[in-house]
Formats: structure tokens, C-alpha cells, sequence
């Protein structure tokens, strides 16, 4: 019997696949490591059931993305979760998350938590700004947690954030039926000392959430560097002004002269904050040739 499915989990050379309903161990076609082809999280699958239990994937379907580490594919939201205090938001982090997410074209979605002890209010007005979708929540109260869940239904949805940004109790918070304490999650997701580190998806209402080991200290250097002739774009409000300054060919909007991007910089139409970001990490690119890669 042939069916379509989901890869949910891979581990010690077996790959779980949703499909129909049920869950199914199998095990990749051997063509499949001929051709160096390794099935990851996410994959979209046609497997073979076989009646004594050796299951195998088939086809794997085209990729919409993919990330190296954690290996997942198909994913529609990195949601990219900051508190507004203890520790407080670090701006750097959260752009270089959502222009690698652009560059991936995976929407990013910003989740600032503990707006019961600290209004989200400084850092929602940064990011509003930029088109990129903001929430803010307080996991103790639940406030703002619908919100999210109806964003991300019917979506692959990967979370990322610092320790002690409350990114495990939010997912506790969206997916109660869980009913897990936060340490329990980190063992479920395969974060326990004595556990492989594997990522996992984890079905919620018509979509699924992975919590993936590694996304926290995601950098260009594991997801494919972003060249600096296309960071500006990973910046979704440069994009009104890319084009049209002086030396479009040769700006960097960083201190150019008749740079639209700095004019409306100037003008307040793009926050200080995430320019600043723009060029810190613009300079960490900005001396790699392609060849070098």
C-alpha cells in the first residue's frame, strides 16, 4: 500500500512518517544513499507499508526550504521568541534570525513573552514597522497566546529562542494537552543529558511545532552565508527603497551617498535599531568572495 506523508521524526536510521492517520516506522530506499539524499524532518513522502512491517520511503517531494542545522525542511514560521525582560531582547539576535528566515523564505514571526511583568510596547513599535508579524504574551496568564495558535494552524512552525525567554513554557502554552513541565520537554525533544538530540514534529490542530536542539545559536555560517549583495533584501522594509538610490549598482546602505535606504532612515521610516543590525552584519560578510564557498 502506498501512502503520502510527513516526515515527523528521524533517528538511528529510521524516519517516522505521518501518514493516513497513524504513524509509520521506515526505513530510506537504498537509492536514497547511492544518491546522497538524506531524508529530513518535514520532508513531504510517498512510503511503501508493507505487511511485515518494513516500511521504506519511496519518493521524497520537492523542498519549498531547508536548513542544515537542525536538519528540517518545509517550514513556513520561525518563530523567533525574546522577552521583554530577564533577559531582555537582544537586537542582533532577533535580525539576524529573521533576515536568515527571509532568505530562506520562511515567514518570520517575532513572540515577545513576559508582558505581565514588562510592556512589550518598545520592541513591538521596531518590529510592526518592518511588515513582519509581532505578538506579545505572558505565559503565566495565557494572554495572547490565541493569537499565535490561530497564526500558526495549518503551518510547520519551528521554534527558536535564548535560555530563560520562556520559549518551552510558551509551547506549553499552545499545545496544553502536552502537560509537560518545561525540564520534560527539553527530554522529549530530545534535550535530556542522557538523550540523542533529534528534531521532532509535533502535531497541533491542523499544523505542527517543532522545538529543534541547535536553532538558538543558528548563524549564516550553518545556514548558508547570506551574500552581501542580498542581505539588504532579507530586510523586509529596504525593500521599497532597493533600486533606486544613486549607485544602485554599488550601494551598500550603509554610508553611501544617495542611498534611499539611509534617506529614509533619516526621514524615521526605518528604525534606527535594525539599520545598526543591518550593518553589523553586513560587516561580517561583506569581505567573502563566492568563491571562497
Amino acid at each position: 500500500m502506498i501512502l503520502n506523508g510527513t516526515i515527523i521524526k528521524g533517528i538511528g536510521g529510521f524516519y517516522y512518517v505521518e501518514a493516513a492517520g497513524e504513524i509509520y516506522e521506515c526505513k530510506a530506499r537504498g537509492a536514497f544513499r547511492k544518491a546522497k539524499i538524506t531524508p529530513l524532518v518535514g520532508d513531504s513522502v510517498e512510503i511503501l507499508v508493507d505487511n511485515n512491517g518494513k516500511n521504506s520511503i519511496e519518493t521524497i517531494g520537492e523542498r519549498r526550504n531547508y536548513f542544515n542545522r537542525p536538519p528540517i525542511s518545509n517550514v513556513d514560521n520561525l518563530v523567533i521568541v525574546a522577552s521583554t525582560c530577564d533577559p531582555k531582547p537582544n537586537a542582533l539576535i532577533i535580525d539576524r534570525l529573521t533576515a536568515v528566515a527571509c532568505y530562506k523564505e520562511v515567514q518570520p514571526v517575532i513572540v515577545f513573552t513576559k508582558e505581565d511583568m514588562n510592556t512589550a510596547k518598545e520592541f513591538m513599535d521596531i518590529y510592526e514597522s518592518t511588515g513582519i508579524p509581532c505578538f506579545s504574551v505572558s505565559n503565566r496568564t495565557g494572554e495572547g497566546v490565541d493569537e499565535i495558535k490561530k497564526f500558526i494552524d495549518g503551518s510547520i512552525s519551528v521554534f527558536t529562542g535564548n535560555s530563560g525567554v520562556g520559549k518551552s513554557s510558551l509551547i506549553n502554552c499552545i499545545c496544553p494537552e502536552f502537560s509537560l513541565e518545561t525540564g520534560e520537554i527539553s527530554q522529549k525533544l530530545g534535550r535530556g543529558r542522557h538523550t540523542t538530540r533529534h528534531v521532532e514534529l509535533f502535531k497541533v490542530n491542523d499544523g505542527y511545532i517543532a522545538d529543534t536542539p541547535g536553532f538558538s545559536s543558528l548563524d549564516f555560517e550553518t545556514n548558508d552565508i547570506i551574500m552581501k549583495d542580498e542581505l539588504a533584501y532579507c530586510f523586509p522594509e529596504f525593500r521599497d527603497y532597493l533600486g533606486d538610490c544613486k549607485f544602485a549598482s554599488s550601494c551598500a546602505h550603509v554610508n553611501d551617498k544617495g542611498c534611499k535606504v539611509l534617506e529614509a532612515l533619516n526621514e524615521g521610516k526605518i528604525n534606527k535599531s535594525r539599520h545598526e543590525s543591518y550593518v553589523a552584519l553586513y560587516n561580517e560578510v561583506k569581505d567573502i568572495k563566492e568563491w571562497q564557498l
